[in-house]
């Protein structure tokens, strides 16, 4: 099926372009879509699509998601639950740009939430990378202005994102505890269900607050987007890219996702980049060369 996009530097590289453009549409149709009916959708339309791959695998391998009900729940939670409703939610606030460019933090969080819960010995260097992005990502939140640091007048779609990143550090983190010999495309299936089983809920109470889809052909379009793209065919390309070239040469990718990220938002929101803007791009790069430079010392 996706033979002419065998090579896995390719299909990572259009896996970070995919899910740049979920959040430039996560902005761009958010007078349209609610947060909430966009999660949900997302993931009903990549589960649609998903099941025919992972159905066949579940006869045999169910005693395998049976004994790992628990991580399947938790992981679902954070990882299709979670992460992009809660970057949904910050687009109601937040410019793409900004969104995209927060979302660069993530390889950073998870290596502090190794340590923290892990125990994970950092090297002096991965410490200095740490704070690094730190800065540049506090450059990004502060608009580059000491007075909003001090005055704490955080943009709130920010922190949503802030809270974004944090759940899938925390879901990256959880993968270590995924059952074992569970077909890929099966256990997308059993995350998507649990996070959909979670949405479900808070899509109704949405609803109820009178805030619905307004059914036109941009807003349906861009739903088709999110499930279609980032949510199955992304996540398809990931997960082959990675058996081919590795988890560590893979993560880096997803640092491509500032550069797609506010390319887009330039292109088709008109959200011009300010200088901040790319000294946090220039920081938080710095911080993960100096991070990711320091995984060979880590693997002897």
């Amino acid at each position: 099926m996706f033979s002419r996009f065998s090579h896995p530097y390719l299909l990572l590289t259009l896996t970070t372009l995919f899910w740049s453009g979920n959040m430039v549409l996560g902005r761009a149709i958010r007078d349209d879509v609610p947060p909430l009916s966009l999660a949900f959708w997302r993931w009903a339309i990549a589960l649609a699509l998903t099941l025919p791959l992972a159905l066949p695998h579940l006869r045999s391998q169910w005693p395998l998601l049976k004994r790992g009900w628990k991580e399947i729940f938790i992981l679902g939670l954070l990882g299709v639950g979670g992460y992009n409703t809660l970057a949904y939610v910050a687009l109601q606030y937040t410019a793409a740009t900004n969104a995209v460019l927060l979302n660069s933090f993530i390889p950073i969080a998870t290596i502090a939430l190794s340590w923290a819960f892990l125990k994970k010995h950092l090297h002096g260097i991965e410490w200095i990378g740490v704070l690094l992005s730190f800065i540049g990502v506090a450059a990004i939140v502060c608009r580059g202005s000491l007075d909003t640091l001090a005055g704490l007048s955080l943009n709130v779609g920010d922190l949503w994102m802030l809270a974004a990143v944090l759940t899938w550090a925390l879901y990256t983190i959880g993968l270590q505890w995924r059952p074992a010999g569970v077909n890929p495309m099966l256990m997308l299936a059993a995350f998507t269900l649990v996070g959909l089983l979670a949405l479900a809920p808070a899509y109704a109470w949405e609803i109820a607050q009178g805030r619905t889809i307004n059914t036109n052909a941009g807003a349906l379009a861009g739903i088709a987007y999110t499930g279609i793209f980032p949510g199955f065919l992304g996540y398809i390309f990931y997960n082959r890219a990675v058996g081919e070239v590795g988890a560590s040469k893979a993560s880096l990718f997803i640092h491509l996702m500032p550069v797609f990220g506010t390319l887009l938002s330039a292109i088709f929101l008109g959200e011009i980049p300010h200088v901040y803007h790319f000294a946090g791009i220039a920081l938080i790069f710095a911080g993960i060369y100096l991070t990711t430079a320091a995984l060979p010392q880590l693997k002897k």
